[in-house]
């Protein structure tokens, strides 16, 4: 079964194919993705990488977890699963305090 790491402390030049790369050299990769901000779109620093079987996502972790890349220390580790959070950009309308008169 494929298990996802997440990978953080990276430097902001790393692409998603240098990642793999990297992962590859470990063991099978079935995603990469370097997150990128949306507006910018310059990488955050941390992306996650989806490897074919337990037994190498635990080697990638042993052996990539806190070591230099491209002068940063870098931290492998199972990524969590993502969490639900409401979309939008504050509490509902009904949910909004009222304030004043409004005529």
């Amino acid at each position: 079964m494929a298990k996802k790491l997440f990978v953080g402390g990276l430097a902001y030049s790393i692409t998603s194919s240098q990642l793999k790369d990297i992962f590859s050299k470990i063991g099978k990769v079935i995603s990469c993705d370097v997150i990128k901000d949306r507006d910018t779109d310059r990488s955050k620093g941390f992306g996650f990488v989806e490897m074919e079987n337990d037994k190498e996502a635990d080697e990638a972790i042993e052996k990539l977890n806190d070591t230099e890349l491209e002068g940063r220390k870098v931290i492998v580790n199972v990524a969590k699963p993502r969490e639900e959070r409401p979309r939008g950009w504050g509490p509902r309308r009904e949910e909004r305090p009222r304030g004043g008169d409004r005529r």
